[in-house]
């Protein structure tokens, strides 16, 4: 597949153009001019960039890209990193706020359906989109069950739960990644349980106010939703081949 042909379908499915974001959102690097093999990863990195090239991929996509808005040097780490792809005609898309919010490969719809989640809705705004996805498990279950649930769906342990709300728990809010800032309105959505990735000090004395349990899964695991949607998505729809890089962070 051409190169360009495939940014273009990544574009206009991700809706990258219209999605009010910080990160450069699209191609960063561009890289050979045909694509067979994709890459995924959650941060684009040196160690990334590295395994992406040994795969044999032609371009890979990363939720957390090299480019956010400043501009940066390259120099240091960001030359070798930039030198790595170039040599390697890897190109680097990179796929933010975007691959949070779809409705259907989104980071937050994709672990409400890993989760079988039932009557999924969006909930509040962010920078003019919801990002909050809602939904109810199959019948209640015990807060430490749900925290099982999630580690099994996730494939990783997660780091920490709160338990301040009520013991049992059906109602469910997900946002992925660092999103301890929305738990406010996560509250107001009425949900038992809110299932986000990092932990946040910031917030807990607000969970424990507003008597909500929140279980965090890690900022790095919740992320790898989308990216792993996506590249199903690609794999059904092009002749391609597709790669998921694990290169989790502990957070």
């Amino acid at each position: 597949m051409k190169r360009d042909e495939l940014v273009e379908y990544l574009d206009q499915l991700l809706e990258v153009e219209a999605i009010e974001d910080r990160s450069n959102n699209g191609l960063q690097v561009e890289g050979a001019e045909t694509v067979q093999c994709v890459a995924f990863a959650v941060d684009a990195g040196l160690a990334a960039f590295q395994d992406a090239a040994t795969a044999g991929a032609q371009m890979l996509i990363a939720h957390h890209g090299l480019f956010w808005g400043e501009p940066i040097m390259i120099t240091g780490i960001q030359r070798r990193r930039l030198q790595t792809l170039l040599d390697a005609g890897v190109s680097l898309y990179g796929v933010h706020l975007p691959l949070d919010v779809h409705p259907e490969l989104g980071n937050n719809a994709v672990l409400a359906r890993w989760l079988d989640l039932q009557d999924t809705a969006p909930y509040g705004q962010y920078k003019g989109r919801p990002l909050i996805v809602t939904g109810s498990l199959p019948e209640e279950m015990a807060l430490d069950a749900f925290a099982a649930r999630v580690e099994e769906v996730l494939g990783k342990p997660i780091i920490q739960v709160w338990p301040f709300g009520r013991p049992e728990v059906r109602r469910v809010g997900i946002v992925s990644g660092g999103a301890g800032f929305l738990l406010g309105e996560v509250a107001e959505a009425g949900v038992d349980v809110y299932f986000t990735g990092e932990v946040s000090h910031t917030i807990y004395h607000q969970a424990q106010e507003l008597g909500l349990n929140v279980v965090f899964g890690g900022h790095y695991a919740t992320e790898t939703a989308g990216l792993k949607a996506l590249a199903e998505h690609l794999e059904e729809n092009f002749e391609l081949e597709t790669v998921f890089l694990d290169l989790p962070t502990g957070a």
